[in-house]
């Protein structure tokens, strides 16, 4: 699917970047927050960043997003298991 935004042409000097990458980067930005959000997983953040998981989470390493996305409870309860 194609979508059309129209966005001023300002945004892409401030952030330095030719309108291209700037669209990757938004994509990036928009997976890792929805991750950190805990709204997807990480294959379909990847899938919506257009990265391999792999880059994906490279990624997130760069802007401090974390890679794991459990509580300590959660990590305890799976340990307990097994």
């Amino acid at each position: 699917m194609q979508l059309t935004l129209d966005l001023p042409e300002a945004v892409f000097t401030a952030l330095r970047l030719e309108p291209t990458r700037f669209l990757d980067e938004m994509r990036l930005a928009a997976a890792l927050k929805w991750y950190e959000a805990r709204m997807i997983s990480q294959s379909k953040a990847a899938e919506v960043a257009g990265v391999s998981r792999e880059a994906f989470l490279l990624a997130a390493g760069r802007y401090q997003v974390s890679a794991v996305q459990s509580t300590p409870e959660e990590l305890a309860e799976e340990l307990a298991r097994d």
